[in-house]
């Protein structure tokens, strides 16, 4: 039910909020997953009506009517916008694409829903125990790697919750936000929370405990970091920790004399054969960047489907050299021809990103019949660290390609 609101809520802000116009109309093109250049936002005011379909899919999930279908339609159209743009990634995206899937699986439509008012057959207040641990084992999945990758001096020493709170009102509480303590307890309440939330709500003893602070540290994160419904998804996990009985108390009374049923462990193969291979992969993702070369803060290979949330800052500058073939001219491209402020700015500090716009610059003097090479000066700071430079400035990126899946070599090291 949550789930379905938190849904309607975020497509209904995207489009009265001018999202979408500026991340998914206004931009000639956008940065879509390597491979997949051919998703594109739909013409004209289409992404208004696709956010729309979301959006009253949100609605069809919280009531559970038609649940499975509107379920489905909604991951395939949310899985087409995560894909479609990088400009604004955000785990919590993919968090979501990942959520979807599994309440494809799950009979989340069986108890209290317009789906078993229609059909009384599938209604029941029970569900197979493993349902409960699937999602448990997802929450702790994101926590766990998130912890893991804040153990970096950037982070321990407060070097980057300095500069997010560096634009907070100085004013308030005395200049609080200044102070150096305060980021360092920033710093490490946030890295304690992420690697002992899971077990303390799961230990009865301090069960209560964690979910106060879970409610004081993502309120405080709404509060101050924009980051969307995150904070109010991550609250909604609380409820699979609680035992059912609790649950029943708190939200529905009506099954208050149900008792516990000898039910078989139902869908038992969707466990084994879906599940454990889908959670295999979650957990390989995450420590791919161990295996690729270099610092994965510095070349982002490795960083997307990671749960490195929110762990640096990261400014750059960039310049496109045009060598013309035949004449032997240099000019330097104008970036506003085809990218947007906001997707110069994002672009200008992302290996992968810098090397689609490249191909993009390619395309557009090949339509003009133009033989050119393409070489870029790019300087990078991490965590306002003196800028040193990202990209090989003798790369020719007519020529350059993209490797998938380990070192791209035009990414220098970071010294």
């Amino acid at each position: 039910m949550i789930f379905g609101f938190l849904i309607l809520w975020h497509c209904t802000k995207a489009i009265t909020s001018g999202f979408i116009l500026k991340n998914l109309i206004a931009p000639k093109f956008t940065f879509s997953h390597i491979g997949m250049d051919w998703l594109q936002p739909l013409p004209g005011n289409g992404m208004y009506y696709y956010y729309t379909v979301m959006a009253v899919c949100g609605i069809l999930i919280s009531i559970g009517l038609f649940y499975r279908y509107s379920l489905a339609l909604f991951t395939i159209l949310w899985a087409g916008v995560y894909f479609m743009q990088k400009t604004i990634y955000n785990n919590h995206y993919y968090l979501l694409l990942l959520l979807c899937i599994i309440l494809l699986f799950l009979p989340a439509n069986k108890s209290h829903s317009v789906d078993a008012k229609i059909n009384p057959e599938i209604k029941t207040h029970f569900m197979p125990a493993w349902c409960l641990w699937v999602m448990i084992f997802q929450i702790g999945i994101v926590y766990f790697f998130a912890a893991v990758a804040k153990f970096y001096p950037g982070w321990l020493n407060g070097d980057f919750t300095a500069i997010l709170f560096q634009k907070s009102n100085p004013e308030f509480l005395g200049g609080i936000y200044r102070q150096k303590w305060f980021h360092y307890f920033i710093a490490y309440s946030g890295l304690l929370y992420d690697l002992l939330i899971v077990p303390m709500l799961l230990w009865k003893r301090t069960r209560w405990l964690a979910f106060a602070a879970s409610v004081l540290f993502h309120l405080f994160n709404n509060f101050h970091l924009n980051i969307g419904i995150f904070p109010f998804l991550a609250l909604s996990f609380s409820l699979f920790f609680f035992p059912p009985q609790t649950i029943r108390k708190l939200f529905l009374r009506d099954t208050l004399s149900s008792a516990d049923p000898l039910i078989p462990n139902a869908n038992k193969k969707i466990l084994v054969y879906f599940f454990i291979p889908f959670f295999i992969i979650q957990l390989v993702l995450p420590v791919r960047h161990y295996f690729i070369k270099g610092d994965v803060l510095w070349t982002e290979e490795g960083h997307r489907l990671s749960w490195r949330m929110m762990l640096r800052n990261k400014t750059g500058t960039i310049k496109f050299t045009i060598h013309d073939n035949i004449s032997g001219k240099n000019s330097t491209f104008k970036l506003k021809k085809l990218l947007t402020k906001k997707q110069i700015k994002v672009m200008s500090v992302r290996p992968d990103m810098i090397w689609q716009t490249a191909q993009k610059i390619k395309e557009y003097y090949q339509k003009k019949g133009k033989d050119v090479s393409i070489f870029i000066d790019s300087k990078v700071s991490i965590n306002k660290n003196p800028a040193k430079v990202l990209i090989d400035p003798k790369t020719d990126f007519s020529k350059a390609e993209w490797n998938y899946f380990s070192h791209n070599d035009w990414i220098l090291p970071y010294n």
